[in-house]
């Protein structure tokens, strides 16, 4: 996994920016239909904000697969990490504008971490599977009791699904910083949001994904620094 499958350094560029577009492409389509299957009563025409975002996400797709290449090379290692942040970038775009983490992009992003640890790329698989099941159960356990408290929704489903995909990813142990990191994070967004002049309407649901991602995209840079 961690052998190159080019030392050509052109070649390897070129490789990553057409492995990048079509991907970013599809993610990019994705955004805008996955949430609209979950829930017809979206409206068909998305925010103002969703074009300008798919712009940014299609340039950053593939400048991101090319940064990534020119640092780290084209290992098999280096291109699912590639593929774990684009994917990662999706979901935070698509959670932050429906609020909404769909299945068909957060279970394949599980079972794509426990396939990439089989010979303990980033972590020991049995790291990986404990991560897997421990961070849904962690997440559900504090959706419950947050729950029988209020008895309110804090969280939804796809943020135990994220957070499973995670552990998959980058095993058990990495798993309390990276939710330390994303609650520290939204918190600090949360508190920004209630200080700012123009009030915004803020729900007992906060929308947990986008702070998951980024914390994510952090662990698995920290694999390779």
């Amino acid at each position: 996994m961690w052998t190159n499958l080019s030392n050509n350094l052109p070649l390897t560029l070129l490789g990553s920016i057409l492995l990048a577009l079509p991907s970013c492409f599809w993610l990019g389509r994705a955004a805008y239909a996955l949430p609209r299957e979950i829930d017809a009563n979206l409206p068909v025409q998305p925010p103002a904000s969703h074009n300008l975002s798919k712009r940014v996400f299609l340039l950053a797709g593939p400048f991101i697969a090319l940064v990534f290449s020119l640092f780290f090379g084209s290992s098999p290692a280096a291109i699912s990490s590639t593929g774990f942040m684009l994917v990662l970038l999706a979901l935070a775009w698509i959670d932050a504008e429906t609020g909404y983490l769909p299945d068909k992009l957060t279970l394949p992003l599980l079972w794509a971490g426990l396939l990439v640890n089989l010979n303990d790329t980033f972590v020991p698989l049995e790291h990986a599977v404990i991560g897997a099941a421990g961070g849904y159960v962690f997440l559900w356990l504090v959706y419950r009791v947050f729950w029988l408290f209020t008895r309110r929704e804090g969280m939804g489903f796809g943020d135990f699904k994220l957070v499973a995909a995670l552990g998959a990813w980058l095993g058990w142990m990495n798993l309390p910083w990276l939710l330390l990191v994303a609650t520290v994070t939204s918190l600090a967004v949360l508190l920004v949001q209630r200080l700012l002049p123009v009030k915004r309407e803020i729900t007992g649901m906060i929308r947990f994904g986008p702070y998951l991602a980024l914390a994510g995209i952090a662990g698995i840079l920290g694999m390779w620094l």
